[in-house]
């Protein structure tokens, strides 16, 4: 599968700045294979390192962190020779071996010759733990997420639809087949961009086989939880978990502790909530007082929604038939706008922006706030239809007077009264 984050390591790799590579990502997001198929394309050989494989790994890194005398050791390991500038060394699941995320320090410092590029599962979650020496300003970082809905698109050959999305969403001009991309958005939502779902969906077209795919890796979720934590944590980290689609059923899909069970409190479940942040399951998106410049300074940090990174993963976790998603289904219209926030929430954190919310007083509410790479602050208001009326979007709109305002929803292309539509599967074009 193609994946943009291809263009991302061609920059890294020719960058006269080059630091070793941390690519972080939830579980099965493709990053090994990513960091692979790179190796592949752009080097003459790639030493794959999986600290996972054998305790014999690591035993190489606790002598000392020379980066010459652990280039050796790995070329006699692997029996090939590594090559400064030629050769890519990945090492995989590098959250299992503290000196080895250590080592990186050393390689940036003296030996910055070598491409290196570190991924694992949970390395958001392992270089959080104090024991960790994280090797702080001496590392390029990146996060890998499921595929978007345009890579989506990619995957299924589609690729001139791609095209000419990005055409119409520049020039806020009707697109002649938006009820296909509608249709095929709705797909999306149901599979998700988890490489795995994907693959199965354009492989069988059979809803079946993604659902176990998405099942595979939930469970594979859990028993993250279950190896990292211990049994007290590993109770709470489920139970926040478990209790998202029930937070983004509510009218406001304001986070409320006592939704995951009653009595709860904010000390008892803000390090689970973390640990899933941390492990790229969820995001976390919070209030802000006022839509002014810079967004975080105004950040209300006792209130904030939980979306799921992948709306395929939220689909399947809480028992999500397709056919509610892809045909109107009698009850489930109430749902349909908290995916379409989900799809909106998780497609603009891949798109680079930190998303938040604004609230006046309870009595107006926009979906999003975003600080563009221009400093502005616009409002992004989400409709699952193509019902646009917002009286709240109009309210900010007169109070912070954004240059323009983004309205996602069913409906085309176009630009009106200073507001963009932009249809919900163009989210990737923002």
């Amino acid at each position: 599968m193609e994946r943009k984050m291809s263009d991302r390591l061609v920059f890294w790799k020719t960058s006269s700045n080059r630091m070793p590579l941390i690519l972080y990502g939830a579980r099965q997001v493709g990053k090994t294979h990513t960091a692979l198929s790179f190796g592949k394309e752009y080097y003459k050989n790639t030493v794959y390192v999986n600290f996972e494989d054998s305790v014999e790994i690591a035993g190489i890194f606790e002598r000392d962190l020379n980066p010459e005398r652990i280039i050796k050791e790995l070329s006699a390991k692997y029996g090939q020779t590594i090559l400064k500038g030629d050769t890519l060394i990945i090492f995989d699941e590098i959250q299992t071996c503290e000196r080895a995320l250590t080592s990186l320090k050393y390689f940036c410092e003296n030996a910055p010759e070598y491409h290196i590029i570190a991924a694992g599962s949970l390395l958001g979650v392992a270089v959080n733990r104090e024991k960790h020496s994280f090797p702080v300003g001496k590392v390029d970082m990146m996060t890998l997420y499921p595929l978007d809905f345009e890579e989506f698109l990619w995957a299924l050959g589609k690729t001139e639809l791609a095209d000419l999305i990005h055409s119409s969403f520049e020039a806020s001009e009707p697109l002649a087949l938006h009820d296909t991309a509608i249709d095929l958005y709705r797909t999306y939502l149901v599979t998700g961009g988890m490489p795995r779902a994907v693959l199965e969906y354009t492989e069988k077209q059979d809803f079946n086989f993604v659902l176990a795919a998405q099942k595979n890796i939930n469970d594979a979720y859990i028993a993250d939880m279950a190896k990292y934590t211990t049994p007290v944590e590993t109770t709470k980290i489920m139970a926040a978990f478990n209790s998202i689609p029930a937070q983004l059923a509510k009218d406001n899909r304001k986070f409320q502790y006592k939704v995951i069970k009653s009595g709860a409190r904010a000390y008892e479940y803000e390090t689970p909530l973390e640990w899933l942040k941390a492990s790229g399951v969820i995001i976390k998106c919070h209030k802000v007082k006022e839509g002014k410049l810079p967004l975080s300074a105004y950040v209300e940090g006792s209130s904030f929604k939980v979306y799921m990174i992948d709306t395929g993963l939220l689909c399947s976790k809480f028992d999500i038939p397709a056919n509610a998603v892809l045909v109107d289904v009698p009850g489930f219209n109430s749902f349909k706008g908290a995916l379409a926030e989900n799809h909106v929430c998780a497609a603009l954190t891949r798109q680079g922006y930190k998303p938040f919310y604004w609230e006046s007083q309870g009595k107006a509410e926009v979906d999003f706030v975003i600080q563009d790479k221009d400093g502005s602050i616009i409002p992004v208001e989400v409709k699952s239809s193509d019902n646009i009326k917002s009286k709240s979007l109009a309210q900010f709109t007169k109070r912070y007077h954004p240059p323009y305002s983004i309205r996602i929803s069913a409906k085309n292309f176009g630009f009106e009264n200073g507001i963009k539509s932009v249809p919900l599967y163009a989210v990737f074009c923002i």
